[in-house]
């Protein structure tokens, strides 16, 4: 259904290594950097992408309120790792990890904002504590 998300940065180096770090905690890749934007994905999958760019339109990357991209998470371990990791990039939490059981019984999410404010969330739904 989903081809592609892209997130504005300001900064693509910054945006590189954060994305790099934090999401090879929950197990994708990148697959590509070019000179104004990067892309990750799933290693056993082309589609759909998470795309940081600079804008095309030359003016100042700016994130949208209420706007999240949320990814799946192989463990609960990884949704921790990924979270910590984003602290440690430089990322902020909009939330720690933890299970929300008003969403379902088993989602056990965690919440940053990116360098740029870009909302991420990490989610792991197999009810397991590992």
């Amino acid at each position: 259904m989903i081809s592609h998300v892209c997130l504005g940065t300001a900064d693509l180096d910054r945006a590189v290594a954060f994305h790099d770090a934090v999401l090879g905690r929950i197990g994708l890749v990148r697959k590509f950097r070019e000179a104004d934007w990067a892309a990750w994905k799933h290693p056993d999958h082309d589609r759909p992408l998470l795309c940081v760019t600079l804008p095309f339109n030359g003016a100042l990357a700016a994130p949208g309120n209420g706007t999240m991209v949320a990814f799946n998470a192989p463990s609960r371990a990884a949704v921790d790792a990924a979270h910590a990791t984003g602290l440690a990039m430089g990322g902020t939490c909009e939330g720690p990890p933890g299970l929300r059981p008003h969403y379902t019984p088993d989602y056990y999410g965690a919440y940053l904002r990116d360098p740029d404010g870009n909302k991420l969330c990490f989610v792991c739904r197999d009810g397991s504590s590992a």
